[in-house]
């Protein structure tokens, strides 16, 4: 097995704000010992309803946040026992695609400016021939690195996003609920972008997504979450032939899936 990414049996915790100043608040369990391995090259689609879970998962994945059990593993290494500089210059290696490119997006600066963020802060050289060629690999003109956000559609400022985050050359893409937000058709474009990045350039991804029609064009495994745990897994095929949880039963009818 050629592992990029092991997830071991992570849960997650948070403290809810108290109901009385006597008591404190409740513990609610987001995440309760979920694991996973993703192999260099290869797809793991994650889906659930929302408050199942996939976000927390992808901070926790994302090094945005740590277990309180459990660890995350990148190239068999544990992200929340490295040093805060050496979290940052592994980083460059794992990069998220978020559902809102507004987010990774700066509205005062240019495209140029905020692909090449990540770039700044891991110190890395050629600076703007690898922000022309991240334009390029996403179907822009590296030209369109001078335009501001506000500029774009809404699909192409998704690719925008994409490219800020593949211009570090990870070995690992996280797109969290990447193409919801977008039309019908311009869904599709961004998926077959997912698909010919993930060919060209070598990727392993993690998908999340609440509609599982979507995470079967792409993903090569699914994993199926239901309020913080890992319910079902599988191949994609095998899954969606034979699902054993009602559930993941209930996500294929209403997507139209059901064997």
């Amino acid at each position: 097995m050629n592992a990029l990414l092991q997830v071991r049996a992570v849960t997650r915790r948070y403290r809810m704000p108290r109901s009385s100043i006597l008591r404190r608040g409740p513990v609610l369990t987001a995440i309760e010992n979920v694991s996973f391995t993703l192999e260099r090259g290869r797809t793991l689609g994650i889906v659930g309803e929302s408050g199942s879970g996939k976000s927390t998962l992808a901070r926790l994945i994302m090094a945005f946040e740590a277990p309180d059990e459990g660890e995350v593993l990148f190239d068999g290494k544990n992200l929340h026992a490295l040093s805060s500089a050496e979290l940052r210059l592994l980083r460059r290696r794992f990069q998220m695609v978020f559902q809102d490119p507004w987010g990774s997006l700066d509205p005062r600066h240019t495209v140029s400016w905020s692909i090449a963020e990540p770039l700044r802060a891991t110190g890395a050289g050629e600076i703007g021939r690898r922000v022309d060629e991240a334009l390029s690999q996403v179907g822009l003109r590296p030209q369109d690195g001078s335009k501001y956000p506000h500029e774009f559609s809404g699909g192409q400022r998704q690719r925008i996003a994409i490219a800020r985050a593949i211009v570090t050359r990870p070995a690992l893409l996280v797109a969290d609920e990447a193409v919801s937000a977008l039309d019908v058709s311009v869904q599709a474009q961004i998926l077959n972008l997912l698909m010919d990045l993930q060919e060209d350039l070598g990727l392993a991804m993690v998908f999340i997504s609440h509609d599982l029609p979507v995470v079967a064009c792409l993903a090569d495994d699914v994993l199926v979450m239901r309020a913080g745990q890992a319910i079902e897994a599988g191949p994609t095929a095998a899954l969606i032939s034979a699902p054993r949880a009602q559930y993941t039963r209930a996500l294929l009818a209403a997507g139209g899936l059901m064997p």
